[in-house]
């Protein structure tokens, strides 16, 4: 059987009507017979009912498949699993709360084989009312933290931003990410020590310290709700700590650690303090869980 050109992986866990919306958007953008394309669904262990209104979705996109796990394994895991039974030459990993506009997915393919010095590549995400979603990124070194912790880095474009160019980039959101089988499987997939959150930079950092290129594309454009699978605020809040701490173990020198800790933990604080003086329980809720977590 020849080798499809492209597989679309999508990891879903209880976002039953998010991971629909995508997989309806996948069907109504591909439209080119040319393109061979498969699409894998890893579930992990959903209990809305997922499994079995994602396989009612096969009268519009054939060539689905379901992996189903039996607990949540997380992001990575799941998209390594997926990857590792792929019949694709090129791989799209595409969050389940996305929505593809257009032809977005054959656009963003037939860019990416037309450029060969590109080895990764992420589109311009928007959100729910169209404006730019932040997810070209520089890595996190200590200025770019500082300014994502205290200096609404992202709104400013000091940490992330979204181009109107095409440009090269240190990462782009895991939201869509568009690579080759071989380039991902040679940088070892996600590390699967991350759970959730900051999986893609990991990866990314690993690309680049592999001698791969990574590109944001703004032609392609794909919208992206955002934490259609975390529960609440707290979560993710607490994962993006971790994230930070376990990524400057791994890649950073020891002072940087420390330097690291000590921004987390003021960050921490301030909003401790706020959180008391405004007598939200939020903030104080999850502040003082992040504290525990930089010190």
């Amino acid at each position: 059987m020849p080798q499809l050109d492209l597989s679309i992986i999508i990891i879903s866990y209880n976002t039953k009507d998010t991971t629909l919306n995508c997989l309806h958007s996948i069907a109504n953008s591909v439209k080119n017979p040319s393109l061979t394309y498969e699409v894998l669904v890893v579930d992990n262990a959903s209990t809305d009912g997922s499994q079995k209104q994602i396989l009612n979705i096969k009268f519009k996109i054939s060539n689905l498949k379901i992996i189903k796990n039996d607990s949540n394994v997380g992001f990575a895991k799941a998209n390594n699993q997926a990857v590792n039974l792929a019949e694709g030459a090129h791989i799209l990993l595409l969050n389940s709360d996305t929505v593809v506009m257009d032809d977005a997915i054959e656009n963003m393919y037939r860019f990416f084989v037309r450029n060969p010095h590109i080895h990764f590549l992420g589109p311009k995400l928007l959100n729910k009312d169209m404006t730019p979603q932040a997810s070209s990124a520089l890595f996190y070194t200590l200025p770019v933290v500082f300014a994502a912790l205290f200096l609404k880095g992202d709104h400013w474009g000091l940490s992330r931003s979204s181009p109107h160019e095409t440009i090269k980039t240190d990462w782009v959101s895991g939201a869509c990410i568009m690579t080759r089988k071989e380039y991902f499987e040679k940088i070892g997939g996600f590390d699967e020590n991350i759970f959730m959150y900051m999986d893609e930079v990991d990866l990314l950092y690993r690309a680049k310290m592999a001698g791969f290129n990574t590109y944001f594309y703004p032609q392609a454009r794909f919208i992206h709700l955002g934490s259609a699978s975390s529960n609440g605020k707290t979560y993710p809040i607490l994962q993006v700590y971790k994230g930070f701490l376990y990524f400057y173990r791994k890649h950073y020198p020891k002072m940087s650690l420390i330097l690291l800790r000590i921004m987390l933990q003021l960050k921490a604080i301030i909003a401790l303090i706020i959180g008391y003086t405004l007598r939200n329980e939020y903030l104080k809720k999850t502040y003082a869980e992040a504290l525990k977590l930089a010190r």
